[in-house]
């Protein structure tokens, strides 16, 4: 009983969100617009201990990358 209480909740806040008649479903675009610049300021910002989730990006990156330039001098080598 509880989930349908929620789900008129929600609807609620939908329903009187404004420009409905205008927009349509695509009135709700700038709240996630805002909300993925937020998420993605708080990913180069934030930081936990000493790095954060570009360094990890980068580090698994240049890994991929140096894993393919070995693949491929060993390939060269097999050759000769």
């Amino acid at each position: 009983m509880r989930k349908a209480r929620h789900s008129g909740i929600i609807s609620t806040i939908f329903d009187k969100w404004p420009g409905r008649r205008i927009f349509g479903l695509y009135r709700y675009m700038p709240f996630f617009f805002l909300l993925g610049a937020a998420l993605e300021f708080s990913m180069i910002n934030w930081t936990v201990g000493e790095t954060n989730f570009y360094r990890v990006y980068k580090k698994n990156q240049v890994e991929k990358e140096a894993r393919s330039i070995i693949e491929k001098e060993k390939l060269v080598l097999n050759k000769v």
